[in-house]
């Protein structure tokens, strides 16, 4: 199952937040050696600690993790302007309520060749991006910005996603840093279930069965 979680709702997946750190530890830190925070087993900067929301895929018990990445909106900080603001151009304002940031996107090879053997990386990580367009499409995003190294446009093409790439910077690593806008539209969904043969949704939404306000007004009564 593929679920957003945001800030109220960390303790119940803390089982699942705990596996994700670690896994970023191990893709970005150990694999890749990007210079990036590590506390211990676990890979965290700044931003997480602003109650972004993370999108994740894990068993339908919420015990175990096959994938993750973070949510962020662009009208605050992000690793867009702070860090990679040289790879887009001056003239491209990226600051809407309806555009968003993703990043540390990454997947548990080991945990989904044990539970899915017919799976592979590829495919993997392109339903991670469906079920992002999914999440966004339902909360209202139109555009997703991320930043990342040209040969994952391949993995972006396979997957059926639109990316348009506003710019790309040297200077962080050993290959450029890409800028890409990710279109998020019914069309788009279309087009990416597909190229990847499904038609069901990946992504589950929460549905509450009372709104926080009618809770707080019967625990007050």
């Amino acid at each position: 199952m593929f679920v957003i979680i945001q800030a109220h709702e960390y303790q119940k997946y803390a089982a699942v937040l705990d596996q994700m750190f670690r896994l970023r530890k191990k893709v970005f830190a150990d694999t890749l050696g990007w210079d990036v925070p590590v506390i211990g087993p676990y890979e965290r900067d700044g931003y997480d600690s602003l109650a972004p929301a993370y999108l994740v895929w894990c068993n339908d018990s919420r015990t175990r993790l096959y994938g993750g990445m973070r949510l962020m909106p662009t009208t605050g900080p992000t690793l867009l302007y702070d860090v990679f603001r040289e790879t887009f151009p001056d003239a491209a304002n990226l600051i809407a309520p309806g555009i968003w940031e993703g990043t540390r996107m990454c997947i548990d090879e080991e945990a989904i060749a044990r539970d899915f053997p017919d799976i592979d990386a590829g495919r993997a990580f392109s339903m991670m991006l469906l079920a992002l367009c999914e999440c966004a499409l339902d909360h209202g995003i139109h555009t997703m910005i991320s930043n990342y190294e040209p040969y994952l446009k391949r993995v972006y093409k396979r997957a059926g996603a639109e990316v348009e790439e506003l710019g790309r910077a040297d200077g962080y690593g050993k290959y450029p840093v890409c800028c890409g806008a990710f279109e998020v539209s019914d069309r788009v969904l279309r087009k990416m279930r597909a190229a990847l043969g499904l038609t069901l949704p990946l992504y589950v939404r929460h549905v509450p069965v009372r709104s926080v306000v009618t809770q707080f007004l019967e625990m007050a009564a």
